[in-house]
């Protein structure tokens, strides 16, 4: 498979979660003046498609900087669900998945295609979007997942203002992944991803280029 790109393009309009900046890039150094081009980056360490390190929940959470590289890359499960607003991922979407595809193994990565990333630029983006229920984040928790990914804004709806799923993945050390895209590109059940985090030293989260292939 011809690789794909699942991550946003960050820029200076990107939408922004409510109550974090929006990026700037503003310019250092100007190739007329100093010989060559250079600027300075302004923006949330939870920006665009971005991983969730368990620290963002827990205090002596993983750290971005101390994920182990085989946890980023690897083989994932993809299932693709339409999601409208408000509504929730269950454990049994989970496992009719199951039944017409086979058992997701222990320690698997699964990413949730739900067509919400169509709603990029509209106003209910962050509020209304779909998310894991607890029935959900708990099967998974309970096959040892390794990561999560989704391609809506938060692993948790929108309405859910006390984060009961980050919570939970972040308890147990799952990675987080979100602001996915293109995962409609993705034509089989199985694929193989690469999710590259900076390494950031003891920080919560980090813009991914996350990559199918």
């Amino acid at each position: 498979m011809k690789p794909i790109d699942l991550s946003l393009t960050i820029s200076e309009s990107i939408p922004s979660f409510p109550g974090s900046p929006t990026p700037q890039f503003i310019g250092w150094s100007d190739i007329k003046k100093d010989g060559y081009n250079l600027e300075l980056l302004f923006l949330s360490s939870h920006t665009g498609t971005h991983i969730d390190a368990p620290y963002h929940f827990v205090k002596n959470g993983l750290k971005i900087h101390q994920i182990p590289l085989d946890r980023l890359v690897g083989k994932a499960v993809l299932i693709k669900l339409k999601k409208s607003k408000n509504t929730p991922i269950t454990k049994s979407d989970i496992t009719l998945f199951e039944k017409k595809n086979g058992k997701i193994k222990n320690h698997s990565s699964v990413f949730f295609y739900t067509e919400w990333q169509k709603n990029l630029k509209n106003k209910n983006y962050f509020t209304e979007n779909p998310g894991l229920d607890l029935s959900s984040a708990k099967y998974l928790t309970s096959k040892k997942t390794n990561l999560v990914g989704i391609d809506s804004p938060s692993i948790d709806l929108g309405r859910d203002q006390s984060y009961s799923v980050h919570h939970i993945f972040s308890k147990n050390n799952i990675l987080i992944v979100e602001n996915l895209t293109n995962l409609n590109k993705i034509k089989s059940k199985e694929f193989n991803f690469t999710i590259l985090p900076l390494k950031l030293k003891d920080v919560t989260g980090s813009p991914v280029r996350a990559i199918a292939s």
